[in-house]
């Protein structure tokens, strides 16, 4: 399958994840760890881009950058290149250090820069190398509340603390209280990205669809709905339940129901494992579903429809 082509565009926003290769350690001590957050800084002043996170785990790097005039593409291959070749002098070792495809997701910047921040920070947490955040040194945590003096201007704190007052004092210890409460941001909303590659809402898609035109960005957003969702949807084309779908009944009403459900489940990323789960159906049988895809186009485009105006109808009563 053809790689898909990155999405560039001068003020871009983006949740950088780079591991790695084959999920080996990339950081074997305190001199790896600062080498690389130099190469960053050199970057950085080099393409002047903008940095707002980042946290450095023992085999993979999360970032979040916002880009102007030069490309993500080339910013992640300078750092990469130019830390591999000190690794690989260093260590006396030979070829690629980093997986050969970086993740890169382009983000709403005003939906999510503070719920990234923080989902970037807690990660040494979520890996339980500590139990507090001060606790871990190779984050940008450290920088947001003033106790490093590493690589200076490196993070771009300013936009995230104006967040919480204009105060500097005042930020800091509304920013700390943020990071001490319960996490906001899900791992499966970090990664409920539509086409793989954008997270934002409809909006924001639309928005990005219009920079790099139609053809280039398809699909739906990951786990958009929930599986119970797209059933009460389809419930309103067919008269049958969720229970219904997932009972013995064999007739063409049902069957349909369960073909349409399945359809519009893998539109959203759900696995056939999730899908025959939810429908008490075999994996195979989901498969056969799946491959009836064309005939169901019509009924597919009602149900996201469906989908659609029922949340936008919730919505409005909240």
């Amino acid at each position: 399958m053809a790689r898909k082509p990155r999405i560039e565009y001068e003020g871009a926003f983006y949740h950088v994840i780079t591991r790695g290769n084959q999920r080996q350690q990339i950081f074997k001590g305190t001199e790896d760890l600062q080498r690389y957050l130099t190469i960053v800084a050199d970057y950085k002043l080099r393409y002047n881009y903008f940095l707002y996170s980042y946290v450095l785990m023992s085999t993979h790097v999360h970032l979040l950058i916002e880009t102007q005039r030069i490309p993500l593409s080339k910013i992640l291959q300078g750092i990469n290149q130019r830390y591999t070749m000190y690794f690989n002098r260093r260590y006396q070792t030979v070829g690629h250090l980093f997986q050969g495809r970086y993740k890169a997701i382009l983000c709403h910047k005003d939906a999510y820069l503070l719920s990234l921040v923080k989902y970037i920070h807690l990660n040494p947490i979520r890996a339980k190398v500590v139990k507090t955040l001060d606790g871990y040194r190779w984050s940008s945590h450290m920088n947001y509340i003033g106790r490093t003096n590493r690589e200076k201007g490196i993070v771009d704190t300013e936009p995230v603390l104006k967040m919480f007052s204009e105060d500097k004092a005042r930020a800091k210890r509304a920013y700390r209280v943020y990071m001490g409460e319960r996490e906001s941001l899900r791992r499966e909303e970090v990664y409920a990205t539509v086409d793989q590659r954008v997270l934002g809402d409809e909006q924001f898609v639309e928005e990005v669809v219009e920079r790099i035109g139609k053809s280039e960005l398809r699909g739906r957003r990951r786990h958009a709905y929930a599986l119970w969702e797209i059933g009460g949807a389809v419930e309103g084309i067919y008269g049958a339940s969720l229970k219904r779908l997932r009972g013995r009944g064999k007739d063409e009403v049902l069957r349909s129901g369960r073909k349409v459900m399945s359809l519009v489940a893998k539109e959203y990323g759900y696995k056939g494992q999730e899908i025959a789960e939810c429908l008490g159906r075999d994996p195979s049988v989901i498969t056969r579903y799946l491959r009836e895809g064309k005939r169901f186009g019509t009924q597919v485009e009602k149900v996201h429809e469906i989908l659609k105006k029922t949340r936008e109808e919730r919505e409005d009563m909240q």
